[in-house]
Order: structure tokens, then C-alpha cells, then sequence
């Protein structure tokens, strides 16, 4: 590491210092300016320590210690990280622990330092230490964490909706929605999160803030009230809440007239699209924008007219970095029995090898074998990231160059163990 850098981290805890120009704030500046964000209120550090203290958060900060005359508060890190563990959906209501990166910066002027480098290398290893077998990120820009291993392994859609007079859904109608206070929305959002989150493969569990937001009682940047947010929530025939969309009005300036969803969840298909029926039904509005359906979304084939729906793009979601094979192939649900040798590549260490999956009843067990074995696929780590969830299909990045073959029932196998019914869907971002 140069000269004149040093590296710091603390785990946020409720007595955490939140006073301007405390670590923390100077922390959070070193965020704010990295993602071209206001700096942040004074006012808001204590709510946000709450919030990180509930995440158990432990942050990073890299200082220079030889600043020019005129610097920017020496106090501010040049470079941020930020790691907490929660659960990952691998399938079959199993959740795994996982290690999640966030908050990663580094400023303009200490690019080509190897601080990246340095704070993602050593929290990996922290983190394989203490046994954890997945890493996982939302990445901002996509070029930069496969190089350290981390694969693509969920995606969702951008959906805008046409809810003017052609839309209609035509699936039986059941249940009820109701728009609900904010002081109610906290602990409904938490339930109902917590259905989806056991039903659905890829999903992560989501930190203190979200409900906050989703109630309005927390804004997008600050966690301070956003008076525009509201939220309904869809209960079954018994009564029993199943589903919740918070949305917001993009402006009158805005043509055509748009309700942007800014989290829609829902524990089963019937209240998703109930949920859709009642945006559809809000007045004075043109278009529902959407920006994270799932790939198999339901909609359009609920709808009397598909083509309401436009589909604006796909975006990758969380990005999977195996650090225990062994462990992360033995936990995740299965839906074929079957067989598969595999030679992991990794430029780090930990999932390198070659490995025998055997899959009896959906459960893997998982050795490790010789070297020279024939091995029916040999992929790269962030590979096996990306395929682990079934979210992409080997042959898909065989013919990327991404795996190569070393059996000729090679690429059937893996796809025969790794494919599943229904793809990955992550909605949450960290």
C-alpha cells in the first residue's frame, strides 16, 4: 500500500460518536462525495447510527496522512468499504449467511494505489476466516468486482405500464387493499418482506432503513419524512397481509403523468397482481414505471393487453463471490438429483480446486478430489458465482468462453443440477 495511507474500521454501534466532523460524519462525507451525494445533515447521524448499529455495519476508511496545503478535512477518507451479514435465499426456504460489501469509494486523486485491492483482499480473507462461504454485492459499475471474483447471479427488469383504459387484469380478483399509515407501514413491511424472503431463491435480507423508506417515514437520502410516499397493502380472504407497494407521483411537470413503484413486495403471484390492479386504478395517472420486476414477471400475461406493458431494460442485481465451495454447494437447495465434477480457478485461493457435487433428493454433498482428475466443467470463481443460483445457465457462459468443457455430458450435467424453475429474484440493494 503507498506511502502515507492508513486504513481504519470500526463496527457502528448505538454509543458510536455522531457528532460533525466524529469519524463517522467525516465517514459518511467520504461516501457522500464518492457517490456524487449531498453531504450530509448534522441532524441525520444519529438516526443513521441507529441504523448501522442495527445492521451491526463495520465501516473502512483510508486517510491520507500527507495532505497537500489546501486539502480537503484530512479527517475525510480518501477511500470507503462497509461490510454487515445477512441472509441469502438459496433456495428451498434454506437461508445462508452472507458477507455483504457496500459503500465502496475510492477518490479520483488515490485511484491506481491499490486500495480497492487492499480493503477487498483483506475483508475476504476476514471473512472466509470466520467461515462465512458467500460474499455478495450490488455493483455500481460492472467492471469491477470480477476481477476479485464476484459473478452476476440475479437480475430484474425496468417495466413502464400503460394504465390508461386498455389495462386490466384479468386474473380472478381475492383479498383486499387498503393504503396505510405510515406509522403502520414499519412493522407490515417487515412481515410481509419476511414471506417473500423464505419463498424466494436469490433473495436477500434486507437492512434497517428499508422499511423505514418504504413507510415514507425515512426519504431516499435522508432519513428524514417524505411526504410524497404512500403505501398500500393487500390482505388475503383472511384478513392476513400478503403484499405492499409504496409508491410516489413523479410531478405534474412530468408527461405523461407517472407513478414511479419504489418497492413492491409481495408473497405470492395473486397479491402481486392484485397489487398491480390497484395501481392500475389510481386516478389521474398514465403510466406505472417499475425498475425491479422480476425476468419472469407475470404481469403481461395477466393483463387483456400484454403490450401495456413495455419492458425499458434488464439490470444485474447481486453479484455472488464463492469463498467456501464445499460449504456454499452443500447449503443450496437442489431441484435434480445427479453428479458433476468441477475445477474452480481462483486468483484469491479460497475456492480453488476440484470438487465432486452429488445431489441426492435436492441435498448436495460435496468432496474434494485429486488434482488431475477429469473434470466435467472448469470455470473461473466469479463463473460458478453466476451459476450457483441457477440465474444464468452453464452452456449460456460456455459459449461466452467463461467455462470449458471437459466431458462430453459436461454442460448437461452442470445445467441439469444448477437449473431451476423459477429464476433467482433479488429486490433488495445494499
Amino acid at each position: 500500500m503507498a506511502t502515507g495511507l492508513r486504513i481504519e474500521t470500526f463496527t457502528v454501534e448505538e454509543e458510536t460518536d455522531t457528532t460533525a466532523g466524529g469519524q463517522l460524519s467525516s465517514w459518511f462525507e467520504g461516501v457522500s462525495f464518492g457517490f456524487h451525494e449531498n453531504r450530509r445533515e448534522n441532524e441525520d447521524l444519529p438516526k443513521l447510527a441507529e441504523a448501522f448499529a442495527a445492521d451491526r455495519r463495520t465501516v473502512w476508511g483510508v486517510y491520507d496522512e500527507q495532505p497537500g496545503p489546501h486539502a480537503w478535512d484530512p479527517r475525510v477518507p480518501v477511500a470507503t468499504y462497509a461490510t454487515m451479514v445477512n441472509t441469502l435465499n438459496v433456495g428451498g426456504g434454506r437461508l445462508l449467511d452472507a458477507h455483504l460489501v457496500t459503500a465502496v469509494t475510492v477518490r479520483p486523486t488515490h485511484r491506481r494505489r491499490g486500495l480497492l485491492r487492499r480493503m477487498i483482499t483483506s475483508d475476504l480473507q476476514g471473512a472466509a476466516d470466520r467461515g462465512l462461504a458467500i460474499a455478495a454485492l450490488t455493483a455500481s459499475e460492472a467492471t469491477i468486482y470480477g476481477r476479485f471474483g464476484f459473478g452476476a447471479a440475479t437480475f430484474t427488469t425496468s417495466v413502464e405500464v400503460d394504465v390508461r383504459e386498455r389495462f386490466a387484469v384479468t386474473a380472478p380478483a381475492y383479498g383486499r387493499v387498503e393504503v396505510v399509515e405510515p406509522d403502520a407501514v414499519v412493522g407490515l413491511a417487515q412481515e410481509i418482506f419476511a414471506g417473500f424472503h423464505g419463498r424466494s431463491l436469490g433473495s436477500i435480507g434486507r437492512q434497517f432503513a428499508y422499511a423505514r423508506r418504504a413507510s415514507g417515514l425515512w426519504g431516499d437520502e435522508r432519513p428524514q419524512p417524505d411526504k410524497g410516499v404512500r403505501t398500500a397493502v393487500h390482505y388475503d380472504d383472511d384478513g392476513r397481509p400478503d403484499g405492499y407497494v409504496t409508491y410516489k407521483f413523479a410531478g405534474w411537470e412530468s408527461t405523461p403523468y407517472t407513478m414511479r413503484v419504489k418497492d413492491l413486495v409481495a408473497t405470492s403471484d395473486a397479491a402481486y397482481l392484485e397489487l398491480w390492479r390497484f395501481l392500475g386504478s389510481l386516478d389521474l395517472v398514465e403510466r406505472v414505471s417499475f425498475n425491479l420486476a422480476s425476468v419472469q414477471d407475470p404481469l403481461p400475461w395477466a393483463l387483456s393487453d400484454r403490450r401495456c406493458r413495455g419492458l425499458l431494460g434488464e439490470e444485474d442485481v447481486l453479484w455472488l463471490r464463492i469463498l467456501d465451495p464445499v460449504a456454499a454447494l452443500r447449503a443450496r437447495h437442489y431441484e435434480a438429483d445427479g453428479s458433476l465434477i468441477l475445477t474452480i480457478a481462483d486468483g484469491l485461493g479460497y475456492a480453488a480446486g476440484s470438487f465432486e457435487l452429488t445431489v441426492t433428493d435436492g441435498v448436495g454433498s460435496v468432496r474434494t478430489v485429486d488434482e488431475g482428475t477429469p473434470a466435467d466443467i472448469a470455470l473461473d470463481v466469479a463463473a460458478l458465482g453466476s451459476i450457483y443460483l441457477g440465474g444464468v445457465d452453464a452452456r449460456t457462459l460456455a459459449s461466452a468462453g467463461q467455462i470449458r468443457v471437459g466431458s462430453p455430458e459436461g454442460l448437461d450435467r452442470a445445467d441439469h443440477l444448477f437449473s431451476v424453475a423459477r429464476q433467482p429474484y433479488c429486490i433488495t440493494h445494499f
